[in-house]
């Protein structure tokens, strides 16, 4: 029987991305819980942000709660939008807001460098046990390149590649993605942990 994670989440995309990684663990969003709370992202950055809704989510359950913030950082806007990726456009969770904003602010701008950044905390019984980071490199492209994904991934293409995320596709996404990354150091750790 796997090991149940709980992912302080009801981003369904997270935890798809989540689940496709993890693939020897049970990964559960906010809904196993009958009264999960709100957490306002109040931190200045991903680590903060990250620790702050797994440890209020794991005060909840007995369960190991997986926290994770993640976000874009353009160079040329001094890392932002950053925490405030999702939100970037003032509506939480408008992608295509966010990718307006983000395209208009970058206009006529030649240095597109940019990255993904995840954090991973893991939390039990309100207190947080672990976490981990990764990143990956890329630029903005001067236009969405769809197919699929979500987020900032029809404008960002990774390191070495032509084509965005949303055109590579999940498969390729999730071996070099920013989360992929965070999540193969949080795996390592998790089987380590499920020994003992």
């Amino acid at each position: 029987m796997k090991k149940r994670l709980i992912v302080a989440t009801r981003n369904a995309h997270k935890v798809e991305e989540i689940r496709a990684i993890l693939r020897d663990f049970e990964v559960c969003d906010l809904s196993v819980l009958s009264d999960p709370p709100e957490v306002e992202e109040t931190g200045t950055n991903f680590l903060e942000n990250a620790t702050l809704k797994a440890l209020a989510i794991s005060a909840q359950t007995d369960e190991l709660v997986l926290s994770d913030d993640s976000g874009l950082e353009v160079d040329a806007l001094g890392g932002e939008p950053g925490v405030y990726s999702s939100r970037y456009a003032g509506e939480d969770g408008n992608d295509s807001l966010n990718n307006e904003k983000l395209l208009r602010e970058l206009a006529g701008v030649q240095d597109r460098t940019a990255r993904f950044r995840c954090v991973i905390v893991f939390a039990k019984a309100g207190e947080a046990v672990a976490h981990f980071d990764g990143a990956v490199e890329g630029r903005i492209l001067q236009a969405p390149r769809a197919g699929g994904g979500f987020g900032y991934d029809p404008l960002f293409a990774p390191e070495g590649y032509a084509e965005s995320f949303a055109e590579l596709g999940e498969d390729i996404k999730n071996t070099l993605s920013h989360r992929a990354r965070a999540l193969a150091a949080a795996g390592a750790w998790l089987e380590k942990e499920d020994g003992n």
